[in-house]
């Protein structure tokens, strides 16, 4: 089975949320008229939202026009998922590719619920909203080249994309990227705490630790050197970086950051098997 380009390609977004929103902008962005776009919402405020930032009209529930939907994004909260495929399985096209954005559903619950077998299950994060995200892939062995080409696509305007063999692979994923924005946050409201306590405004040391922590990641991504050499240029043994490290790893906090990854992907795993049930 082949998809066409989003360009000639009806899309159906079953949420309209945050992350719908910033997928629905991207595909707009790429040219992909307003007319090949439907949209369930039952939250009005959403539906306002939709309408107000795009021109959309979101549907409060789900219409037979969702048939003529080649792909269908199920961008909805992970308890709800069950009851929204229940109310939306009847106005599908059977051959409709799914592109699943909700977190902790398996793609075995998905093809149980939709008696489909054409599947993609994506783990995003929040950055996707300002297209610098890291989303996480995997499909089932139906979907074809062109399904992928196709969630690929859709999923460009986001950020980066990364596609896993295993489905079991996507709760390291979560416990990596897609939880990973918040050890970020935390790390830098600690800079800008240090930062005031040294004498710094608030304001000044927040966009020091920010500007630091963007071109720091830019100099990664950019370098094919390991990350602990990178590490090393900047710290001149008896300097001021030398200091800062040395005392992090007496503190053991490698050791506790790496802990708390694992915590989240064993949790990862306890969330799937919940809403999966």
């Amino acid at each position: 089975m082949t998809h066409p380009h989003p360009p000639e390609t009806t899309i159906a977004f079953i949420g309209g949320g945050n992350m719908a929103s910033a997928l629905i902008g991207g595909l707009l962005r790429q040219g992909l008229p307003a007319t090949q776009l439907e949209v369930v919402e039952p939250f009005e405020p959403a539906r306002q939202a939709l309408q107000d930032g795009f021109g959309l009209s979101a549907q409060a529930a789900p219409t037979p026009a969702l048939a003529r939907a080649a792909l269908v994004v199920w961008a909805v909260k992970p308890q709800t998922f069950a009851d929204a495929a229940a109310q939306t399985r009847p106005h599908l096209a059977p051959g409709a590719l799914h592109l699943s954005v909700a977190a902790g559903i398996t793609t075995d619950s998905i093809a149980r619920w939709l008696c489909s077998e054409c599947i993609v299950r994506a783990m995003p994060n929040t950055p996707a909203l300002v297209g610098r995200g890291m989303t996480g892939l995997f499909a089932r062995p139906a979907v074809d080249t062109a399904g992928r080409a196709l969630v690929g696509q859709v999923l460009a305007p986001t950020g980066q994309t990364l596609w896993v063999a295993q489905e079991a692979q996507l709760d390291a994923v979560t416990a990596l990227s897609g939880s990973g924005p918040a050890y970020v946050f935390l790390f830098l409201e600690a800079m800008q705490q240090a930062g005031a306590e040294l004498g710094l405004s608030a304001e000044q040391a927040r966009q020091l630790a920010v500007a630091t922590f963007q071109g720091a990641a830019e100099l990664a991504a950019r370098s094919p050197d390991a990350l602990a050499v990178l590490r090393q240029r900047v710290t001149s043994p008896g300097g001021t970086t030398h200091a800062a490290i040395t005392r992090m790893q007496a503190g053991g906090m490698s050791e506790h950051f790496i802990a708390a990854i694992h915590a989240a992907e064993q949790r990862a795993r306890e969330l799937a098997a919940q809403f999966g049930a």
